[in-house]
């Protein structure tokens, strides 16, 4: 399936704002599954440059500048991406969870050495007894790595409730489990949480979710967003991309933008702005086949 998505982030700032210093993770990643045509970023008003580099998970990166008085800024992302994800209506036969938890703590090969990094703490995930407690019942000695970690996705979209304005980047995951309600961010932040308690590497992934009107409703344009899952270190598979919101193993509808530890590490867009004031923020996101 091939998909170009256009992703429209706008500031508007009450004052005029001086200077601007962004980085953004707005370039589909290039991976096995997804074949990149094109990966452009736009910035108004034009930033005396851009460069582009690779952050330590991987991740393309795009750095600008705006020097000159502005007071609205506008970024645009467009990316064409072919997407060749296999749909898995049942997750395959696998080790055990508790096997792949001690292979990770005693083996010495370079995936397992790298997917041990996404054991720990990360900014907006620290795992506690709360959440162990929380995915146990998913998790019976012995059991399957996929069928538990699915069985864990499932329960997490029966038991929680998408709630747009319900949490913000300050709710914690204990919030969001006690609370029971969030939007994909935390329920991603949330399974994270509880893996990575169990002693699961996982990790964070941004990214788009094609979407599709209501029967007989015509398809508008920009009014999808930006999603996010996780993916689990599951041998000798690798890495397998579960999604919590939805209750599924991903497939061809998502397109991986970028992964890391957290949300922290991946952010769309991050920077500073010297003056503006208050500002209002319109993002619009658009996934269209073609």
């Amino acid at each position: 399936m091939q998909y170009q998505i256009t992703h429209k982030t706008t500031y508007d700032y009450a004052e005029s704002a001086a200077t601007s210093h962004n980085q953004v993770h707005l370039k589909i990643r290039e991976i096995p599954t997804q074949n990149c045509s094109r990966r452009e970023v736009f910035v108004e008003p034009m930033p005396e440059g851009m460069t582009d580099h690779t952050d330590y998970f991987g991740n393309t990166v795009t750095s600008f500048t705006i020097y000159e008085p502005h007071s609205r800024l506008t970024i645009t992302s467009i990316n064409r991406v072919m997407v060749s994800t296999i749909d898995l209506a049942q997750p395959p036969a696998s080790v055990a969870w508790d096997t792949v938890t001690q292979r990770v703590r005693t083996q010495l090969e370079d995936d397992t050495i790298d997917a041990s990094q996404y054991l720990y703490n990360s900014p907006y995930i620290a795992t506690s007894p709360a959440l162990k407690a929380y995915a146990m019942p998913s998790f019976a000695p012995g059991r399957p790595l996929f069928e538990a970690v699915l069985d864990l996705t499932q329960r997490i979209k029966r038991e929680f409730k998408y709630a747009p304005k319900a949490t913000n980047l300050a709710t914690s995951i204990e919030e969001v489990l006690e609370r029971r309600m969030g939007v994909c961010q935390d329920f991603a932040h949330l399974q994270i949480g509880c893996l990575r308690s169990l002693g699961l590497p996982a990790r964070y992934v941004s990214g788009y979710l094609r979407t599709d009107p209501p029967a007989g409703k015509p398809r508008l344009v920009g009014v999808d967003a930006s999603h996010a899952w996780l993916s689990v270190f599951a041998p000798p598979v690798g890495w397998v991309d579960f999604d919590p919101t939805n209750g599924c193993l991903t497939g061809q509808r998502h397109i991986t933008l970028a992964w890391g530890r957290c949300y922290s590490d991946v952010s769309p867009i991050k920077g500073v702005v010297l003056g503006g004031g208050a500002h209002k923020l319109s993002v619009s996101v658009d996934v269209a086949p073609i």
